[in-house]
């Protein structure tokens, strides 16, 4: 399965409790940040350029189970700024699997060693790193060497000691697609999970300090379905976690709307709105955050800033509620899963 049967069993019942409820909008997933300080700087980044004047700062265990319990979603993704520097960490992952969330702990996997002991291994956690190619090429993007050969320490010592492990990849203008083959075989040697892609495009926390260097390194939306197009037959042998039908989107051949609101951001700002990427506000309560945002407005053909937004926060969220919604892409959704 591509995912722990106890994540699909809490999804699917979640969706039908949402769908008896009449609920039109409602959480998926609960982009956790406890902190925006990081080791590293990466070049795709926004949180580092937006929240230099709080990077000091970081929110208290408690304040992140709150935001928890008052979001309601299933599936907590901690991320960040790095969650591993996070003094709190273990604490908190085991405070939100204690309550019956399934969490995403997204690293960069250079701590990853030396922090795993801390933790246990449970259905209900994955572990997530972030691995953008080949030695050479990752550490270039993360202006660090070393960082992929510590990644790959982590992760093996993840996989022997039992813990669910997936990779993320971004896809740059620049991105050899070959080199994204030879890493995924790589991992899969190593044991890894799945693999998730999602592409990079310019959105305004990085484009706007350096336009030239966003030109070079960001895709526009018919960059993206070009590359991911041509890359087709390359990706599908391999165990993707990301769906089909976001695939689909990705490659163009597929038109899905943002659900944006599925994906909410809670830091230590409080409720960022409107989006993972856009923070134009931030709201004390996820009801304000709710209540304030023109969710109509977001999404290519709306807002500006949208235009070339593919962010799998954004979208993958749109695909699953469509697949909940026809009986073609459910059966082609469950098949999926099982496979």
């Amino acid at each position: 399965m591509r995912f722990p049967l106890s994540l699909t069993r809490s999804m699917t019942s979640y969706l039908l409790r949402q769908r008896l409820s009449g609920r039109q909008r409602f959480p998926l997933v609960l982009m956790l940040e406890p902190l925006h300080a990081c080791n590293l700087s990466c070049a795709g980044c926004g949180r580092i350029r937006e929240y230099a004047d709080t990077m000091h700062l970081r929110l208290s265990v408690e304040r992140c189970l709150a935001a928890a319990d008052e979001c309601g979603a299933p599936i907590v993704s901690v991320c960040g700024g790095e969650p591993l520097i996070y003094p709190e960490i273990v604490t908190l992952v085991e405070s939100l699997i204690q309550r019956r969330k399934h969490v995403y702990l997204c690293t960069n996997g250079s701590l990853l060693a030396e922090k795993l002991r801390g933790f246990r291994p449970s259905s209900r956690l994955l572990l997530n790193i972030h691995l953008d190619g080949m030695e050479t090429t990752h550490d270039r993007m993360v202006n660090r060497p070393g960082v992929f050969a510590a990644a790959v320490r982590g992760i093996l010592d993840a996989k022997t000691a039992g813990f669910n492990v997936c990779t993320n990849t971004t896809i740059y203008k620049d991105t050899d697609m070959h080199e994204i083959a030879v890493l995924f075989d790589y991992l899969y040697e190593l044991g890894v999970d799945g693999f998730l892609v999602s592409p990079a495009f310019g959105y305004s926390s990085v484009c706007d300090s350096d336009p030239k260097e966003a030109s070079r390194i960001f895709m526009t939306r018919n960059e993206v379905h070009k590359k991911f197009r041509e890359a087709e037959s390359l990706l599908r042998r391999f165990r993707l976690t990301a769906s089909p039908i976001y695939m689909e989107f990705l490659q163009g051949r597929r038109r899905l709307d943002c659900a944006a609101w599925a994906n909410p951001t809670y830091n230590v700002r409080g409720w960022r709105g409107p989006c993972y990427l856009l923070g134009d506000a931030h709201y004390e309560t996820y009801q304000e955050l709710v209540d304030a945002t023109d969710w109509n407005r977001l999404g290519p053909g709306g807002d500006a800033r949208c235009e070339h937004c593919l962010v799998h926060c954004g979208f993958e969220p749109s695909a699953t509620l469509v697949a909940h919604k026809g009986v073609r892409d459910l059966v082609r959704m469950a098949l999926w899963q099982m496979s």
